[in-house]
């Protein structure tokens, strides 16, 4: 190494300066020579061959399904405004069944280029799963659940679907149909969960499911099949804010009105949701505030803490606006525990 040639130093006194080795004893003259030779040789620190050596590389890496999902967005910015204030640059990557991505993201943690994970990811099979265990780097789940790993970081997922049912109880609906999404990820499991144990409390019929792509073009379809095949529905609740967009284009495309003759009702929202048309009732879920609670429970491991499991606080809250109101006379009547 040229900088501990340069301040007379060995290789080893060098690199504990620059990692800020606080049990390293030397002298303020010898430290300030090992500084001033690194700024006149321009130095670069290689951050792979720091963590190599054990040391921190200040950088966390987090793995999203979609980068063009404003859900995702708005969880991404949370933990990346809180990963600022922690001292750590965040890397971004997007989930894909590329092989040669994943790949490149198996590199990025095997290499140890990273101080911790926070995986986002809804796909059950992501390679990366496999090779965590023996890994030993830091790591969380973002709003997802891995059963028995004790890292999660979710938000009150059932409870959301609870609260758009009540709502839709309240208004008089009975014959509700369901926008889910792919069968095998968690966040459908758990949506469709919560509306239709929902439900049975309630008294009513289960509810009618499609299940489609948690994008705008799954949620047409989806709910193009539901609006054929049960002509007796009077309300829809859609996965997601992009399902929900959907949604709204197929009950226009059937020539139906909203929410006279059908209401639309969405898990998340977000200030695009007011914009719609017309506007969209919606299901706030503090996905911010998810975003920080992983990067302070992934800061906590890095302390040394044990991995435990995280349910952010903060209750659903219904949005109402336009796409919701009563059912249109004439629909399907009959008594339903609503909640007082």
């Amino acid at each position: 190494m040229d900088v501990a040639n340069h301040a007379g130093v060995t290789k080893s006194v060098v690199s504990r300066v620059l990692n800020n080795d606080h049990t390293l004893s030397i002298r303020e003259e010898t430290r300030t020579r090992i500084l001033d030779a690194v700024r006149d040789l321009g130095y670069q620190p290689h951050t792979g061959a720091r963590a190599l050596a054990g040391a921190s590389t200040r950088a966390l890496a987090l793995l999203i399904p979609d980068l063009t999902n404003p859900v995702y967005s708005r969880i991404t910015r949370g933990a990346v405004q809180q990963a600022r204030v922690r001292g750590f640059a965040m890397l971004l990557a997007e989930d894909s069944a590329d092989l040669s991505v994943d790949r490149q993201f198996a590199d990025l943690v095997a290499s140890h280029r990273v101080d911790g994970l926070l995986i986002a990811s809804a796909r059950p099979n992501h390679p990366l799963l496999g090779m965590l265990p023996d890994s030993r780097i830091p790591h969380v789940f973002v709003n997802r659940v891995v059963a028995g790993s004790g890292r999660n970081i979710s938000l009150q997922i059932e409870a959301a679907s609870q609260a758009a049912l009540d709502h839709l109880l309240a208004l008089g609906h009975r014959r509700i149909g369901h926008v889910s999404g792919p069968e095998q990820l968690a966040p459908t499991v758990s949506r469709r969960a919560g509306l239709l144990g929902a439900a049975v409390a309630a008294g009513i019929p289960e509810p009618s499911i499609e299940s489609g792509e948690f994008n705008e073009q799954g949620g047409f379809a989806a709910a193009t099949r539901l609006l054929a095949d049960h002509p007796d529905l009077t309300a829809i609740y859609a996965s997601t804010l992009n399902q929900a967009i959907g949604v709204l284009s197929a009950v226009h495309a059937a020539g139906l009105r909203i929410p006279e003759d059908i209401s639309v009702i969405s898990y998340d929202d977000l200030p695009l949701a007011g914009f719609l048309h017309p506007p969209l009732t919606a299901i706030a879920m503090p996905l911010m505030e998810l975003g920080q609670a992983a990067v302070d429970a992934l800061c906590a491991q890095l302390e040394g803490a044990p991995p435990e499991d995280v349910l952010v606080p903060g209750a659903p809250e219904v949005v109402v606006r336009g796409s919701t109101g009563p059912p249109r006379s004439g629909a399907p009547a009959g008594a339903a525990k609503v909640p007082s």
